[in-house]
């Protein structure tokens, strides 16, 4: 693939069927610079010379390397003097100029290595009284002890403070960005649909119902197998494409994992989906039930559907997210199933699947055009069922409006026998 290659434009290569297109889920190098120069105004705001970030995520969001994370350091510096350098592992190299890193590579040999691999990239940054005024390095609030200790110690003078720059820089994605975000829920719908279709087939085949694994299974295998199909460089992040299947009291678990229990009439049951395009996440969760709802389920389902719709209303541009998650959640607790609440309405979506900022009670921070934030009310009664309904949503200029498309209401979700 052109490394000039946007993600709004697709590329055809040469193994595309004759006249399709595949969409490109690699940014551009000018993309990645304007990333770069975001979070470089931020730096220089606050008064840092250097940020050092060995996050996957931000190595990612700052360079285009996507990485297999292990024992060996993958970090990136990002200088206020413009200088930007990866530091990778040697039998990384090559991995990272396949996927043409935006950042100048400086590798070391091995790990734990007879030279500490942070050496090799304060040799080529210099130490404090040489990268910058002050000396104050940020460092990413994720990184482990072990890390920052190693890293110290290779800076003489430099004055190392955790912050959450990168992080925040996150926040806002660039159009270019929200373009993965809506490839990535336009699989997500398709795999929730592939769900729906394979309980169907069952059901007007007389066969078995298929179990929770089975369902996760051919669910996963319709988002891979379709990015593979339709995509011409395919970054492959952990999870791909899947999600969690439960049913009945198994779905009262908010993060319960698929099993052998194979669906039954009557059942509620929940297909809680997403996938990542370019690395960036969106999720799509439906709750369904397999038959004629009972009295009880319409008003689960119902209450859960209002408070979603509410919730998704009030996301906004410089409403708190407290306060979104307060009128989401507001909703039910005025029906009554207050006791069945378990979480939040929802968090932030990127390069994870999970990731600040939180629609939470204790989160202050403005919602922003650009951000992306999933809407996920849910209640839990415990050995019945749980009710949750997700879109992942991107704020406006004048409101919000969901990636996710797949319909919401129990005239859909509910399956005749």
């Amino acid at each position: 693939m052109s490394s000039t290659t946007t993600a709004t434009t697709p590329t055809t290569p040469a193994n595309a069927p004759k006249g399709q297109p595949m969409f490109s889920t690699r940014l551009a190098l000018p993309v990645l610079d304007r990333l770069q120069e975001r979070l470089r105004d931020r730096m220089i705001e606050a008064g840092f010379d250097a940020i050092l970030t060995d996050s996957p995520e931000d190595v990612a969001y700052l360079t285009g390397f996507f990485h297999h994370p292990c024992e060996r350091p993958v970090a990136v510096w990002l200088g206020a003097d413009g200088e930007r350098v990866l530091l990778v592992p040697e039998l990384e190299r090559e991995n990272a100029e396949r996927q043409h890193a935006r950042a100048e590579l400086v590798s070391y040999p091995e790990f734990p290595g007879v030279v500490p691999p942070f050496r090799a990239l304060s040799q080529r940054v210099g130490s404090a009284g040489r990268f910058g005024p002050t000396g104050r390095v940020g460092f990413s609030t994720s990184m482990t002890w072990e890390r920052q200790a190693a890293a110290m110690a290779e800076f003489d003078g430099a004055r190392f403070e955790a912050t959450d720059l990168v992080t925040v820089a996150r926040f806002v994605k660039l159009p270019e960005e929200i373009e993965l975000h809506a490839e990535a829920a336009r699989i997500t719908d398709l795999m929730l649909d592939s769900g729906v279709a394979l309980i169907r087939d069952a059901i007007a085949s007389g066969g078995r119902m298929p179990s929770e694994a089975e369902l996760a299974s051919h669910v996963g295998g319709v988002g891979v197998s379709t990015m593979y199909a339709e995509h011409d460089d395919v970054v492959v992040v952990s999870p791909l494409a899947g999600g969690l299947v439960y049913a009945g009291a198994n779905s009262a678990y908010p993060h319960g994992l698929p099993s052998g229990y194979r669906l039954q009439p009557g059942d509620t049951f929940m297909l809680s989906l997403g996938c990542a395009v370019g690395g960036r996440f969106v999720e799509g969760e439906r709750t369904f039930v397999l038959g004629e709802p009972t009295a009880d389920q319409r008003r689960y389902h119902d209450a859960v559907r209002e408070a979603q719709a509410i919730g998704g209303a009030a996301i906004r541009p410089g409403v708190e997210c407290r306060s979104v998650n307060a009128t989401c959640l507001q909703v039910i607790q005025d029906a009554g199933l207050g006791q069945f609440l378990r979480h939040r309405q929802g968090h932030g979506i990127g390069l994870g699947m999970h990731e600040p900022p939180w629609l939470e009670g204790g989160d202050a921070t403005l919602l922003e055009p650009g951000m992306i934030v999933s809407n996920e009310p849910g209640i839990y009664i415990p050995g019945h069922a749980g009710y949750r309904i997700s879109d992942s949503m991107v704020v406006t200029e004048d409101g919000s409006r969901p990636l996710t498309a797949f319909p919401r209401g129990l005239d859909v979700c509910a399956i005749e026998l």
